[in-house]
């Protein structure tokens, strides 16, 4: 694979290309590392337990390349919680709307254990999660919800770069004041959770406060061209996430693989449904019958979590091809197919050099 463009972050981190790549698949982080990208493994919906284990064998697969891990770490949750305890909490009538649902669709039970059966989140949790995470070898350290200043220099304190993901110039003031080493700049296109201002509006208004903290550009982005734009609006890179489920190394069950191809950008939508805080998601039958007329609202995080996270970890486990969603950005275009990490890197990096070279054929400065 060509060098291609480089920003100083390239340098910095010891990558080849200016491509960051969010996934929760430790198959797909460890691919995007050997293509010269920079990869942060998602490990929100692990338990503290699982966390070691799971990066003692990305560091015996990486062999020393760099890569982060990213922590969801939002306030106003318990600072304990069991979720059986907090199932029995739960309102009637939500727990009445959602079992109507689960007969009307027909969703049968999970048979496996998961995150989404068994936890809820609490501010224990993350602070097990946290101490895990900072004993381990990763280089870097993300947040994608929540600023944490004791997160931020605990981690800089045992030398691993922090990455900061934000939606507006005040959550970007306040991360540098934390001391954040680098500004994910994530718009409205973005997967998950996310903000109210689109990643193109966005991008310039972090660059023009950030001073010397470098910016990464997150929301939306699936080609090279888009890469090389949020380059030519002072960011040094692309954080990318929902592409990556197109890849065979991310295992994404047949349905939701098939979903994702036959959607486009306008098959997106930002719902309370999945976690109790406004989250984009590729739509399904299940994310539609939140937003009918007679449907309940959703309820707060960690809530709804209990109340529907059987339900998420089934349609995924018995591969539903009526209800299977799960976060995903306006980059949904990009996802055509099957694919591998590697062939996307390559034609990443393609269109970073074909955006730059159709950039210098019908575009010159006028003296």
């Amino acid at each position: 694979m060509s060098v291609g463009w480089r920003t100083p972050v390239c340098d910095w981190l010891g990558i080849a290309h200016p491509i960051f790549g969010f996934s929760h698949s430790v198959d797909v982080v460890v691919a995007i590392a050997r293509a010269g990208g920079y990869p942060v493994l998602g490990l929100a919906r692990e338990m503290p337990h699982e966390i070691p284990q799971i990066l003692r064998a990305v560091d015996a697969r990486m062999q020393g390349l760099p890569y982060g891990v990213d922590l969801m770490l939002p306030s106003q949750v318990p600072q304990a919680g069991d979720i059986g305890e907090v199932r029995a909490a739960l309102p009637a009538a939500h727990q009445a709307f959602v079992a109507g649902l689960r007969e009307r669709f027909a969703v049968a039970p999970p048979v496996k254990p998961s995150f989404f059966t068994s936890q809820v989140r609490s501010e224990a949790l993350f602070d097990a999660q946290i101490e895990q995470v900072l004993a381990s070898k990763a280089t870097g350290v993300a947040t994608a919800i929540g600023l944490r200043g004791d997160l931020i220099a605990r981690a800089k304190a045992r030398g691993k770069l922090t990455f900061s993901l934000i939606g507006s110039v005040r959550h970007a003031q306040k991360a540098m004041a934390m001391g954040v080493d680098v500004l994910v700049a994530q718009g409205y296109d973005a997967g998950g959770h996310t903000g109210m201002v689109g990643t193109y509006s966005l991008v310039p208004q972090i660059v023009a406060v950030a001073g010397d903290t470098p910016v990464l550009a997150a929301g939306g982005i699936g080609n090279g061209a888009q890469i090389l734009a949020a380059i030519a609006m002072g960011a040094q890179g692309g954080w990318l996430g929902t592409l990556w489920m197109a890849a065979v190394e991310n295992h994404t069950p047949p349905a939701l693989l098939a979903r994702l191809v036959a959607s486009g950008s306008e098959d997106t939508v930002i719902t309370r449904a999945h976690s109790g805080k406004p989250c984009r998601v590729v739509r399904s039958e299940w994310i539609d019958a939140w937003a009918e007329p007679s449907a309940l609202p959703a309820l707060p995080m960690p809530l709804q979590q209990a109340l529907t996270g059987d339900v998420f970890a089934s349609i995924h486990e018995h591969n539903d091809a009526r209800l299977i969603y799960e976060a995903a950005g306006q980059s949904v275009f990009a996802i055509r197919g099957s694919t591998t990490v590697a062939e996307q890197m390559r034609d990443l990096v393609a269109g970073m050099q074909e955006a730059g070279q159709r950039l210098h054929g019908f575009a010159r400065s006028k003296d």
